[in-house]
């Protein structure tokens, strides 16, 4: 049943949810947050106050039986999968922080419990939604520069380690291949299509923390070419380009991963033809937003599924494995 406006519940109160989710949804018309949840009942009332939402709650199925129709997953890596089948089973469509949960079994299951219940599952891979991601994905699927041959992708930011979860391997799985890492795998699919085969290297160069700070990788696409990607939490000043090659030309995207409400630039190379460069402002969250916004009052399938969130959990996975298999 298609419905007139969202009444967003939001689980999990982190800095995310404080200073990007709930100031972007407060932009869009016929969007709305009627509750928040945190373990910590003062922090939820802390937030609640902030923004002027009517309910806050410690108790996760109270929360979900507040006047709310669907539920922003913002919670640690590791409560997504019971946070997630509670949602379904009481018919909340549901947006998931990415990646979709601790490990491809418990995504997988979080995938059917939203099918069995008929309700629609997205995950936050907001980078799909850039408007030079997208022109960008328009000229490979178009080849307009000719035949894919590669794919580079950098994101690598300095991220001390501390009392954020993501330095908790039981609450996050991993460090910046679970929270950087899970982007890009997502991205060179987005580019160039399912993914047949990864290998790569994860280490603590510069911070030995209980989480990975470094992750590198090749993949091979199923319909021909290579992607590769390397992320980091221990660089303090990068380049975080974008670099996609065909056999007649390329394109470079810059300043987008890592940089939110920046200007972003797209380079187009072709033979014969002069260089071109577009400049475009966005905020990815807001334009993710509006996409899923739309998929829910319309019940329409949403651009990043479930079973991306899935997907992208076997390959980091398989990385991850393959890693283990060279240390031992």
């Amino acid at each position: 049943m298609s419905r007139s406006k969202l009444k967003w519940g939001i689980a999990g109160c982190g800095k995310f949810a404080e200073n990007a989710f709930l100031p972007t949804i407060q932009l869009i018309r016929k969007n709305q947050v009627v509750s928040l949840f945190s373990n910590s009942k003062e922090r939820a009332n802390e937030l609640a106050k902030k923004f002027g939402i009517a309910n806050a709650f410690s108790d996760y199925d109270e929360f979900l039986k507040s006047d709310i129709n669907c539920i922003y997953v913002a919670s640690a890596n590791a409560h997504h999968y019971e946070q997630v089948v509670k949602a379904a089973k009481a018919g909340k469509n549901i947006l998931c922080e990415k990646p979709l949960s601790i490990n491809s079994l418990e995504a997988e299951k979080m995938v059917k419990a939203c099918e069995e219940n008929r309700v629609q599952l997205a995950v936050n891979y907001v980078f799909r939604f850039n408007p030079l991601i997208r022109k960008a994905k328009e000229l490979i699927i178009n080849e307009y520069i000719g035949k894919l041959v590669s794919i580079n992708l950098n994101f690598n930011v300095d991220f001390v380690p501390g009392s954020n979860f993501r330095f908790n391997k039981l609450l996050s799985g991993g460090g910046a291949i679970r929270d950087l890492g899970t982007h890009l795998i997502d991205l060179l699919r987005f580019f160039g299509g399912e993914i047949k085969r990864i290998d790569g290297f994860i280490d603590n160069i510069i911070y030995k923390s209980g989480v990975d700070d470094f992750a590198s990788a090749i993949v091979q696409f199923e319909n021909g070419g290579y992607g590769y990607f390397n992320v980091s939490f221990n660089n303090k000043k990068a380049f975080n380009r974008i670099e996609i090659l065909g056999h007649k030309g390329a394109l470079s995207i810059e300043n987008l991963l890592g940089a939110r409400n920046a200007f972003s630039k797209l380079t187009i190379l072709r033979e014969g033809e002069v260089k071109k460069a577009f400049r475009k402002r966005g905020d990815n969250l807001y334009y993710l937003l509006k996409s899923v916004q739309k998929s829910f009052l319309k019940n329409e399938t949403p651009l990043v599924t479930g079973y991306d969130g899935l997907r992208n959990m076997q390959l980091m996975e398989e990385l991850e494995y393959k890693c283990l298999k060279k240390e031992s």
